[in-house]
Parts: C-alpha cells; structure tokens; sequence
C-alpha cells in the first residue's frame, strides 16, 4: 500500500510539472498574424560619394561624386545635369563636404529657384582638366569621350547638350571654360567661379617656386620666361581662347563669369570679360566682395546654378 501511494504520489508531481512548462512555453512563443506583413523600404541615398569609373584613356580609375534630386528614385523621369568641377588641391568630395551643393540644390528645387538637376563631381587630380604637354594624361579626352558616355548611361540624364552645363572654382573654373570653349557641341552653358585665368604676362610671372609645383607638370615642364608660353598653354589658356575662338562657337554657349574683388585672379578674370565684350560675345559677369574662399563660392553657387538652369528651361 506505502509503496502504491508513493508511485501514485510521483505520478501527480511530473504531471503538474509538465502542465507548467508548457503554460510557459505558450506563454513565450509569439502570437502569429494573418493579416499583411508591413514592408519598410529603405532610404534611397541621393549623395553619392566617390563612385569609381575605369577609364582606358587614362589607364586608371576616376573617382566622382553625384547628387541627384529629391525624387529621382520616385519618378522614371529624365534630368539635366551639369558637371561640377573642384579647385587644386581637391578632391570630388570637396563641393559636398565645403561647398554644401547638397543643401543648396536641395533649397533651390524646394522653392522652385532651380528645376530639379543631376550634379556630377569628378577628381580632377591636378590635371587642369585638360590634356597634359606630353600627352601622357589625357584628361580632357577622357571626359569628353568616355566619362560624360560613362555618367548618362549609370544615370537618367537627358543627353542633348540643352540639357548638359559645366561650372568649376578656381582651377574647375578653369577647367569648366577650356571644356566648353573646345567643345561647344557638349555644353549649353558654363559658370566659372574664380577662375584660374591669366593673360600670357600673369602666366610667365608666376613665381618660379609655385610653378614647378603647380604648372610646370601640366604646361610645360621646368620653363621660365617665354618658355612657359607652350602649344599646351596658348591652346588651353581661356583668355587665348575668348580672342582667338570662331565667335560661331563661343557663341552657341551661355557664359557666367564671378570673381571676388579681393581675389588675386581678379585681373585675369577681368580680362576674360574685356575679351569676351571686345569681341561681343554674350556673357554675365559678376565681381562680389570676397576672395579666393569656399565662403565665396557657397554664395555664389546658388545664382550660377540658377543661370545654368535657364538654359535647361
């Protein structure tokens, strides 16, 4: 009987321990839904920094940033775009990281000021944006024939030169005229801001120190004097090219010149208006206060961007 009672006893004490385990298993396992399963579409990222295309011209790969407008990944539209160049000694992130492009178009599109618009920020490197005195960097051909294909095929850009401008500070300004005076087919319009341009007098007082390191590379190799006037120079030099450019080409693009009155490329910048007035070639031309600054040229991307975008419109 004592034994019965113990079995019987133990019986009790596993099924009451059972029932509790699986009042608690129940109790932790998650209720299942019928209904929809809720789906969260990720952020589409409209800045993008320093993508990389492979160019055979160069024999290496080109770093560039894009900014695309606020409903680029919510329509199957089109868009214009325009070609922002940086200054020596920068980079392709420069224009997002000091110059605020991001904000300013975002602000611009926002209140209607500018349409909505692709920019594109390639590394220049130090290459002046064109083909060196060697021919050993070809970066203007490779911007011409491979990257501009290269940029309207990753994106949804309109390809007519309408639709297409080009604008740069300092040695982008630079660079922004030279690619535009040589290929007007390409470019509606250009805005330069604080370009580096320079009569052929400015261009041989450089001094020697500053252009070895900045110029020579480039242009000419180690030059002084006259020397410094190369084939390569006369041939890229935007003043050069206001005078001497069929004015049936210079005229097919619209010209934004800025330039801060206490810039030192002030003078040059100045020149190129009196060779463009001279030869009465429609262009804009501004001479704010300021100087060779990334302030300056935040203030004034907001109106070259306005005045590229007219074109578009």
């Amino acid at each position: 009987m004592l034994t019965r009672f113990i079995l019987f006893a133990s019986l009790l004490v596993l099924f009451f321990s059972a029932e509790g385990q699986n009042r608690r298993r129940n109790s932790n396992t998650p209720q299942t839904s019928t209904g929809p399963i809720p789906v969260v579409t990720a952020p589409e990222t409209r800045l993008i920094e320093s993508l990389q295309f492979s160019s055979s011209l160069l024999n290496q790969t080109v770093r560039y940033s894009v900014y695309l407008p606020p409903d680029y990944y919510t329509s199957n539209r089109r868009y214009p775009v325009v070609y922002l160049l940086h200054g020596y000694g920068d980079d392709e992130t420069g224009w997002i990281q000091f110059g605020e492009v991001d904000r300013i178009a975002d602000a611009g599109i926002k209140s209607g000021e500018l349409p909505a618009m692709i920019i594109v920020m390639p590394d220049g490197g130090k290459s002046w944006y064109i083909n060196d005195y060697q021919s050993k960097v070809r970066y203007e051909d490779m911007f011409v024939q491979e990257f501009i294909g290269h940029i309207d095929t990753a994106f949804r850009t309109r390809k007519d030169r309408e639709f297409r401008a080009i604008s740069g500070l300092s040695m982008g300004g630079f660079g922004s005229l030279v690619l535009a005076m040589h290929h007007p087919e390409l470019f509606s319009a250009c805005a330069a801001l604080s370009a580096s341009a320079r009569t052929d007098e400015m261009f041989i007082s450089i001094p020697d120190e500053r252009y070895e390191s900045v110029f020579a590379p480039v242009f000419s190799g180690p030059a002084k004097g006259d020397d410094r006037l190369t084939l390569t120079w006369k041939r890229n030099s935007p003043i050069a090219l206001a005078k001497s450019a069929p004015e049936g080409d210079l005229s097919k693009v619209r010209w934004y010149i800025d330039c801060g009155d206490d810039d030192a490329l002030s003078p040059g910048n100045a020149m190129l208006h009196i060779a463009l007035l001279d030869r009465k070639i429609a262009h804009e031309y501004r001479v704010r206060d300021g100087a060779h600054t990334w302030e300056y040229w935040r203030t004034g991307l907001p109106n070259a961007l306005k005045f590229l975008s007219q074109s578009f419109r």
